[in-house]
């Protein structure tokens, strides 16, 4: 995801999970919605909530919590599902709260610690005004 040029800009969405701050290429949403019932399915990965049916396509459910091995969070009432774009395959992500969309240059991600970097979900750590931010590719946690 970091772009070609280090002075090129990259826009983000940034979330929170388990009261950490983390952010995704805006590129990579198609949408964020509300939370919704979500059908289960069978068979499927712990992390796996089930599908919705978002305007007639029928999109998997991950919880972005479960898979990053944070527990479950009781209270979902601003937690929301932000929808991602995979070469045309679309993901949904239960977040808990959207935080902001910013712009940041790419020479201002730094690479992760190497204690993360055989993660290949985290793409690098960004400080912007204070707030340290994990740059995550979701696509590798599907």
């Amino acid at each position: 995801m970091i772009p070609p040029s280090a002075n090129a800009e990259i826009q983000l969405v940034t979330f929170f999970l388990n009261g950490e701050e983390y952010g995704v290429d805006v590129m990579r949403v198609r949408e964020i919605t509300g939370m919704t019932e979500i059908t289960k399915t069978a068979n499927s990965p712990y992390y796996v909530k089930g599908v919705i049916n978002l305007r007639g396509s029928i999109v998997p459910i991950i919880s972005l919590r479960s898979r990053l091995g944070f527990p479950e969070v009781v209270d979902e009432s601003l937690s929301c599902i932000a929808v991602m774009d995979f070469k045309g395959e679309l993901t949904g992500f239960v977040i808990d709260e959207i935080s902001d969309v910013v712009r940041i240059k790419g020479i201002d991600i730094q690479p992760p610690p190497m204690e993360t970097a055989p993660q290949l979900w985290i793409e690098g750590i960004l400080d912007i005004n204070k707030r340290l931010v994990v740059l995550l590719n979701l696509e590798h946690l599907t």
